[in-house]
């Protein structure tokens, strides 16, 4: 069985085959998860696809898989993701596993089908009766990124602005970031304590106490 090291190398060989043989559409990315999630980016080919690089963070996708634990995930194939300039992807997740069967990797091939949707709704429009709208594709989102939007979903959740809050709201809000991930972010703590206008003692004490809520109901 190969080391660690040597599977990561293994993968990087077969990321650049994949890159090679589609073109410069396709990116194939590699995330060590034994990394942390702001930088799990060991290997990626056609980075230009999505503007990523190698040191940048995990995507929603890793972050579920981070998230989940799940010991047995389904490698999740032939998905559609959109970048932040609007490109669309067709997208491939495999997990790859060590010698003890836990996920250590993760492979991922986005390939740029833009050019080809619109060649695809030329077509349909020549030979086809109108269909109903697709759902729209699932954004892929740099954790980084993702912090942000975590806040904001908060902020809708709870249905009023920061101002606007009494303490049970903004422990409502920050469990609900507790639950989805935020504080797996470098430094969230800070970021979410001061957008809430609180201590980060205080932004602890918060997810403590729902915690014990929790364990009394």
């Amino acid at each position: 069985m190969p080391t660690e090291s040597g599977k990561l190398e293994m993968l990087r060989q077969v990321a650049v085959g994949i890159a090679t043989q589609f073109g410069s559409g396709c990116e194939v990315v590699i995330h060590d998860l034994s990394k942390h999630p702001d930088h799990s980016i060991v290997a990626i080919v056609n980075g230009h696809v999505s503007g990523r690089k190698v040191g940048d963070g995990a995507s929603n996708v890793v972050m579920e898989q981070l998230e989940s634990n799940d010991q047995s995930p389904k490698d999740h194939l032939c998905y559609l993701m959109k970048t932040p300039d609007g490109k669309i992807l067709k997208s491939s997740t495999v997990y790859i596993r060590n010698s003890k069967g836990k996920v250590s990797a993760i492979l991922a091939i986005n390939y740029d089908i833009s050019k080809l949707m619109i060649v695809e709704d030329a077509v349909r429009e020549l030979i086809s009766t109108p269909e109903p709208q697709q759902a729209e594709p699932e954004k892929i989102v740099n954790i980084n990124d993702l912090l942000d939007d975590l806040i904001q979903q908060s902020v809708a959740l709870v249905g009023k602005p920061v101002a606007l809050m009494n303490k049970d709201d903004k422990v409502k809000a920050i469990q609900f970031l507790n639950q989805n991930g935020a504080f797996l972010v470098t430094k969230s703590g800070d970021k979410i304590a001061k957008y809430f206008g609180i201590s980060k003692y205080t932004l602890y004490s918060y997810i403590d106490t729902k915690q014990q809520e929790g364990k009394t109901t």
